[in-house]
């Protein structure tokens, strides 16, 4: 997907309503307050070698920085966020979707507060064997 792509689909997500129920969208996951979109594909790393890995996880954080630039032309500059105590509330499941989620996935994110709702853009990381993947949040849920 391009910058183009992934700015429209924020946009939609802005302006749709949240379902009662947490189940899968078109473009990942929606649940009461909050839709997360998957902007770009993870993929099982297999037997890939370095080099390739290494290309692929380049590629998604230039698809990042290039989306977060987009964002902050729009709205102005985001706070930024590292995730490490979000991540250790987690453990504890203190933290309500979709900010568990995304602690548990994600070691950044930028994040703005635009008519309403907060947008988050991360980069989620499935495990080891995968490659990080290109993500969105849209929620009304107040981060913790």
């Amino acid at each position: 997907m391009t910058t183009a792509e992934h700015l429209d689909t924020i946009d939609r997500l802005r302006t749709r309503a949240f379902p009662d129920v947490r189940g899968r969208s078109e473009v990942g996951t929606s649940g009461p307050g909050y839709h997360l979109a998957e902007l770009g594909g993870s993929r099982w790393y297999g037997d890939e070698d370095a080099a390739d890995r290494l290309a692929h996880e380049e590629q998604v954080a230039a698809e990042f920085e290039a989306l977060a630039q987009r964002l902050e032309e729009r709205w102005g500059k985001p706070d930024r966020f590292t995730l490490d105590s979000l991540r250790l509330r987690t453990e504890a499941r203190e933290v309500a979707q979709p900010w568990q989620e995304i602690g548990d996935t994600s070691d950044h994110l930028h994040l703005w507060r635009v008519e309403g709702r907060w947008v988050a853009v991360y980069e989620a990381r499935w495990g080891a064997d995968h490659s990080p993947q290109l993500m969105a949040a849209v929620t009304v849920i107040d981060p913790p």
